[in-house]
């Protein structure tokens, strides 16, 4: 038994009797009450469709399920703040909490048969919890993620990188269509669907859904950033569509800018626009049965082309300070392997070549669907005030001191 946790337990129920209060009432206030709620009732109805719907789509479309991973030696570095990565000692090697399995979904494309991958995959990501204490809304520290990632088969190598940019350029504009109109199609089927099963539901959460029609409206960053942090809720206010894309945002070091590499080295980040930069959020706002009223826009899907040219990939690592130095690779082992963290196996396997001596790294496209926060993105309203609401075992930075289940 885990004396700590004993002790914890022990501590916030002492606070609870101070308080006049117990644990008993905590747990009726906070949970009981939630899982016998009409409210999560129909909330878990809608997710299921909404989940299945994804999986039918994907299936459809030829990806292939791909196994969970919670554990790594790497993960997800991501470009905003969460207060530290839980790390697991198992067998003499620290694993971290896969904050997403974006290179795992990126490895596993290496089959040449594989056109491309989805997993329903757990993510933990400890965010820092609301400095003044308020409802962001929008985070859970434990969560599911529609992981989807596509092969390009475009075999494009670094010396056509460098030296046919308007080429390479119309090549990844055409790519750039093929996954926006995939991610369209797939939240059209899961609302159609929904619509269809669970209308009755949507109706006792007092909500409604628009089904969206192609092309979703699009807004390059670089022409809303002058609306600060919150632009997706301003340009939500804008305009009457219940789901938009944002995109070009310099962030993750995977999400491919091109051309970043050149005869010269490579671009500065000031000469770095959102034409350059192949990424793409979806944004969806709730829509309230009675007044047709719409709540603030919440971007609910991030994703992009990757970078997969390996100078790219190592450069990129470099840049963001997820590495302090190049590989240097000899005899088939790593020199410097101690000063790459978890990502010296990664970017092994990223030097493999092929048959006919080309890098075998796969070029793809994907991104990540947050079923939590969609289904409170669209399901806000008269019922849904908080992301809690729509899970029974919801963790929240901004709810909860301590965590009961």
């Amino acid at each position: 038994m885990d004396n700590s946790i004993s002790k914890s337990l022990f501590g916030f129920q002492a606070a609870l009797k101070q308080a006049g209060s117990n644990l008993d009432e905590y747990l009726g206030k906070y949970y009981y009450k939630k899982w016998i709620s009409d409210e999560l009732f129909a909330a878990l109805a809608i997710r299921t469709t909404f989940v299945n719907s994804m999986h039918r789509f994907f299936e459809k479309e030829g990806l292939f399920n791909l196994e969970r991973l919670q554990l790594s030696p790497v993960t997800d570095p991501l470009a905003h703040d969460v207060e530290h990565i839980p790390e697991i000692m198992y067998k003499g090697l620290p694993y971290v909490m896969t904050h997403s399995m974006i290179y795992s979904k990126l490895l596993a494309c290496h089959n040449p048969k594989l056109k491309g991958i989805y997993i329903d995959s757990p993510n933990i990501r400890l965010e820092l919890e609301s400095p003044d204490r308020q409802q962001r809304g929008k985070y859970l520290i434990d969560f599911s993620q529609m992981d989807v990632e596509v092969k390009r088969n475009r075999s494009i190598n670094l010396e056509t990188y460098i030296e046919k940019v308007e080429f390479v350029k119309e090549i990844l504009n055409e790519d750039f269509e093929k996954v926006l109109d995939m991610f369209e199609r797939v939240l059209i089927y899961a609302f159609e669907n929904i619509l269809a099963k669970n209308d009755s539901d949507l109706k006792a959460l007092g909500v409604t859904i628009d089904i969206p029609s192609q092309p979703f409206p699009r807004f390059k960053y670089d022409d809303i950033k002058k609306y600060g942090a919150a632009y997706e809720q301003k340009i939500g206010k804008e305009i009457k569509e219940q789901i938009f894309w944002v995109t070009g945002m310099l962030r993750e070091n995977y999400d491919l800018v091109y051309p970043y590499l050149n005869n010269k080295g490579k671009v500065q980040s000031s000469e770095i626009t959102s034409d350059m930069i192949y990424n793409y959020d979806i944004c969806i706002k709730s829509i309230i049965r009675k007044t047709g009223e719409q709540t603030p826009a919440l971007e609910i899907l991030s994703g992009g082309i990757r970078e997969w040219i390996y100078d790219a990939i190592v450069e990129r690592l470099l840049d963001n300070k997820i590495i302090i130095e190049r590989p240097i690779i000899e005899g088939g082992n790593i020199v410097n392997i101690d000063k790459l963290g978890g990502y010296g196996p990664f970017l092994l396997m990223a030097t493999r070549k092929d048959n006919q001596g080309q890098y075998a790294f796969p070029d793809t496209f994907g991104g990540g669907i947050g079923i939590e926060r969609t289904l409170y993105a669209f399901l806000r309203g008269p019922k849904i005030k908080k992301i809690d609401d729509i899970t029974c075992f919801g963790k929240n930075p901004d709810s909860h001191q301590i965590y009961m289940f």
